[in-house]
C-alpha cells in the first residue's frame, strides 16, 4: 500500500510502464524502457527505484545474464499488483469525479429552484436510491444533501440553526470535518419534529458513510467539504 500520493509525473510514468510491460509480457531493463519512453537512462532508473520503494515496482536479477560471462548481473523491473490497483483506482477516480460533477450541479440547481416549492421530491428521490449507491463521492454527496435539507426544514429550532452554521464552515481550517456529520446526524434523529422514516434511513447509512470517508482521497474530501458548504449556504439563506 502506498503511503504518499503519487505526483502526476509518477502516475504518468507508472501508467506508461504498465502499458509497455503488458505489451512485452516480460520484465524490462531500464535502458530498454528509457528508449521506449525517450527519456534518459538515469531518469528512468531513478524513477523505477523510487516506485520500488513505494511497493509499485519489483526488481529481479536476470539469471540468463549470469551465464553469459563475468560482470554484474542485469537487473530487470516489473510492476506489482499494487501498481495495477493504483492505476485502476486513478482511472476510476477520474471517471467518478466526472459523474460526480454532473450529479453535484443537478443537486445544487434543484436546491436553488426548490426555494419556493420545497424539497420534498428531491429528498424522496435521494432517500430511495441512497442505500444502493456504490460511488463513494455520489453517495456522500447525496447523504450530505438529505441531512442538510432535513435540518433546514425543521422550524423554530435554535439547535438546528447552530448545526447549519457549523455546516456552512465544514472542512475549513480549525472547523469541523466531514466525519462530524455522523454526530450531527445522531443529534438530528433525537429531535421530535423530524420525520421518523427519514431519520431511520439516514441513520442506517452512517456506517457506510464513515467507511467511504476513510477510503477517500484528500482531494475528494476537499471537494465534498466545498459541496457541503454550498448546500448549507443555499438552505440557510
Amino acid at each position: 500500500m502506498t503511503k504518499k500520493k503519487l505526483t502526476n509525473r509518477q502516475q504518468q510514468f507508472l501508467s506508461q510502464f504498465l502499458d509497455i510491460y503488458r505489451e512485452m509480457d516480460r520484465p524490462l531493463h531500464y535502458v530498454a524502457l528509457a528508449e521506449r519512453l525517450k527519456l534518459g537512462n538515469v531518469t528512468v532508473y531513478e524513477m523505477l527505484r523510487l516506485l520500488e520503494e513505494r511497493g509499485l515496482v519489483r526488481s529481479e536479477y536476470d539469471i540468463e545474464s549470469l551465464s553469459r560471462g563475468p560482470g554484474r548481473p542485469t537487473v530487470l523491473f516489473q510492476p506489482t499488483e499494487e501498481a495495477r490497483r493504483v492505476i485502476n483506482q486513478l482511472s476510476g477516480d477520474s471517471v467518478e469525479v466526472g459523474d460526480w460533477q454532473v450529479a453535484r450541479e443537478k443537486i445544487l440547481q434543484k436546491l436553488r429552484d426548490g426555494k419556493a416549492d420545497g424539497y420534498e421530491e428531491l429528498i424522496t428521490d435521494i432517500l430511495s436510491r441512497l442505500p444502493e449507491r456504490h460511488s463513494p463521492l455520489i453517495f456522500v454527496t447525496e447523504l450530505i444533501t438529505a441531512m442538510t435539507i432535513t435540518l433546514a426544514t425543521i422550524p423554530d429550532a435554535p439547535q438546528v440553526h447552530a448545526m447549519l452554521k457549523q455546516l456552512v464552515r465544514i472542512g475549513l481550517p480549525e472547523e469541523i470535518g466531514l466525519s462530524a456529520l455522523s454526530g450531527i446526524g445522531l443529534a438530528l434523529s433525537a429531535l421530535e419534529r423530524i420525520n421518523r422514516r427519514t431519520a431511520t434511513i439516514l441513520l442506517a447509512q452512517f456506517g457506510k458513510y464513515e467507511d467511504m470517508l476513510t477510503q477517500m482521497s484528500e482531494e475528494n474530501r476537499r471537494r465534498l467539504g466545498e459541496f457541503a458548504r454550498e448546500v448549507a449556504q443555499i438552505l440557510s439563506s
